[in-house]
């Protein structure tokens, strides 16, 4: 039998783990995930001219708020001290695609894999919010954990 879901209780109610006897461990995240757009938004995000502005500035800035509000919008998710936050993109010009990574790391009882993963989408929606006038058939996907590193089950590195 596999492993079961924390989140619920004996009589399958919803519940928030407790993690208050768990120590305190250095605990890190990646998330990645991509759009991918027509020829014109490419460009305009890519050289900085879409009408809105520094699309890919912004969409920075909204992942790394997104991390931080991670708890806010994911029921059972605990608030976290993050520590650290990093949205970091690629652009891959031959498949216009552009792809979003968030690093998250923290000390605490529970580990920055949602914060990763609401960063990175963020990141992605916001592209999605800011080009939408240019191309509406955008597609966001692929969204994954890369890493993740501390507490009691260690380190996952995605395909091992």
């Amino acid at each position: 039998m596999g492993q079961a879901f924390s989140h619920f209780d004996d009589s399958g109610n919803a519940v928030m783990v407790d993690v208050s006897g768990k120590a305190v461990t250095a605990r890190a995240a990646v998330a990645k995930g991509f759009i991918t757009m027509n020829a014109q938004a490419f460009q305009a995000v890519t050289s900085g001219s879409a009408k809105k502005g520094d699309v890919l500035g912004t969409a920075r800035i909204a992942g790394i708020m997104a991390a931080k509000k991670t708890s806010e919008l994911i029921p059972m998710c605990h608030p976290l001290l993050i520590e650290k936050c990093n949205i970091d993109f690629e652009q891959i010009p031959n498949e216009r695609k552009i792809e979003a990574s968030c690093t998250v790391k923290t000390s605490g009882k529970t580990g920055a894999e949602m914060e990763a993963l609401t960063g990175a989408t963020t990141a992605l929606l916001t592209i999605y919010d800011m080009c939408k006038a240019v191309d509406r058939e955008m597609v966001i996907g692929d969204v994954r954990l890369l890493e993740k590193s501390g507490g009691k089950s260690g380190r996952f590195v995605r395909g091992e």
